[in-house]
């Protein structure tokens, strides 16, 4: 790869390839803030706007789609950007630390609806809000999934490294989304007031985690900008769509967690509903995350041991079938709810640990395999250049004309830019949009089966249509969703020989 990857201060020391165990500690509290910042608005954003703003439905559909939708249009450009910024100052970490800064505020004003405000109103005041908080929350998240490719380029040090990431990432589900409704509940009877708090406490978590994640981003040497390197952003888009275009491993990898994303952030959405509606206890909410996340922490490193056995590949597709199986399970909550739930949804939190932790470990892979790719097409060209070079020489000083100059230079790997920002970008954009069409999906089945909005100071009862359509949503769509993703996973073409280059290899 380029340059700045060469150093990697506090990461992988060049002779053993092994991370330091304090580079994994602070790299892994990252998930502590964007764990956090996935949970808590995937479980009670939209509730929150059918439930206490009195929003319909379909309207908070509407909200989440068009706030992924400027996820989309930005994280492809801060990816750009994050990359540029690596190569004038030497480090990813300013973009995280910017992130950090205004996540918290943008964060907290999401939440803190004047009491005033209602209906559609209360929709655009959450919208803007939460679309600043997104662009804080890209600022971070962007660069920091670009860090294990320049932390270490070995195939399992990755998958150690992003094993116990997984390991804070569910430690973080589990502190957001079982705290999350008990600091809400601190308001008492003032809804709005225990949304506040909440939004407060968590924001300052959040970026805590943020900030002590970004000490690990490796400094290394500036490097001067090439030639063309400011591109309007029309062609960082394009950046983005060529690394979809030209990488078959990215296409089916990001592909793959789009689909299990849509799944994960429908059942995340639904599951404050499936408390109220159809368990008839708000609080169950806390339960239903300590049955995920309990089963989660304990298979997270044991997915890992798996993978080195037999392959991440292989190892992500059967976290992917165990929790189809679990999914199937959430069915018997249309005939017969009670408390048996807890074991299927145990039976999804440890599937769900091996499908956070072996995509993630995937990525780096993909990010390798494409520059080495690139770097060997650019040597091609160079070898097929200087041969073409040398027989016009020949070929002229036969004739008795003088030859030309060569034009083959002497460009080494250091001009191959990494472009470890742009497949942040693009992951992110396809990660946050599957989850926010997760939410969108629930919320269309909740309009269709008549799903009645409220505020908090009034009371509804919920026609059976929309607790079914409510349990659907949390069992059968999300497993169907996911079995679609053993489609995609299927054509993720990368092995470890394809990676790994051998003992001290790197």
């Amino acid at each position: 790869m380029g340059q700045i990857t060469k150093v990697r201060p506090g990461g992988a020391s060049a002779s053993t390839d092994r991370i330091s165990r304090g580079t994994i500690a602070k790299y892994s509290t990252g998930s502590l803030g964007t764990g956090g910042f996935a949970t808590l608005p995937g479980l009670v954003l939209v509730y929150f706007l059918t439930d206490s703003l009195g929003v319909t439905a379909a309207l908070a559909g509407l909200i989440v789609v068009v706030a992924k939708v400027w996820d989309v249009l930005i994280d492809p450009i801060i990816g750009d950007l994050s990359d540029r910024s690596l190569r004038r100052t030497g480090s990813r970490a300013r973009f995280m630390r910017i992130g950090a800064v205004f996540l918290p505020i943008f964060f907290l004003a999401t939440f803190a609806v004047p009491t005033a405000v209602e209906g559609r109103a209360a929709g655009v005041w959450v919208l803007v809000a939460f679309i600043a908080a997104a662009t804080a929350f890209s600022l971070f998240q962007v660069p920091y999934i670009a860090l294990p490719a320049e932390l270490t380029e070995n195939y399992d040090e990755r998958t150690r490294l992003l094993t116990w990431r997984v390991v804070v990432l569910t430690l973080a589900i589990l502190m957001f989304g079982g705290g999350g409704p008990m600091l809400r509940a601190l308001g008492g009877d003032n809804e709005r007031l225990g949304y506040a708090i909440m939004a407060l406490v968590a924001g300052l978590v959040i970026a805590l985690g943020f900030y002590i994640s970004s000490k690990v981003a490796p400094q290394v040497a500036p490097s001067a900008e090439p030639a063309g390197a400011r591109v309007s952003a029309i062609a960082q888009y394009k950046l983005g769509i060529s690394v979809l275009r030209r990488s078959k491993p990215f296409r089916t990898l990001l592909g793959t967690f789009f689909l299990q994303g849509l799944a994960t952030g429908m059942m995340l959405a639904g599951a404050q509903y499936v408390a109220k509606w159809v368990l008839h206890s708000e609080s169950a909410v806390t339960l239903l995350f300590v049955a995920l996340i309990a089963p989660a922490l304990l298979m997270a490193p044991v997915w890992g041991r798996i993978a080195l056995r037999v392959g991440k590949e292989k190892a992500f597709a059967w976290a992917t079938i165990l929790f189809i199986v679990g999914s199937l399970a959430l069915m018997g909550l249309a005939v017969a709810p009670g408390a048996w739930v807890y074991a299927a949804v145990g039976l999804c939190g440890a599937a769900y640990a091996g499908m956070q932790s072996l995509p993630m470990a995937m990525l780096p892979d993909v990010i390798t395999h494409d520059a080495n790719t690139e770097m060997s097409a650019g040597a091609g060209r160079a070898v097929g250049l200087a041969a073409g070079a040398e027989a016009g020489a020949a070929a002229a000083a036969n004739a008795g004309v003088p030859a030309l100059e060569s034009p083959v230079s002497t460009a080494t790997t250091d001009d191959q830019e990494t472009r470890a920002g742009v497949f942040g970008g693009v992951w992110t954009a396809g990660e946050t949009t599957g989850m926010a069409l997760g939410s969108t999906a629930l919320t269309l089945v909740l309009a269709l089966t008549g799903y009645l909005e409220s505020t908090g100071s009034t009371s509804v009862v919920q026609p059976d249509s929309a607790v079914l359509g409510i349990v659907l949503a949390f069992s059968l769509i999300p497993a169907l969703a996911t079995a679609a993703s053993l489609v995609t996973l299927r054509a993720y073409p990368l092995r470890r020989a394809d990676v790994h280059r051998g003992p001290g290899g790197r």
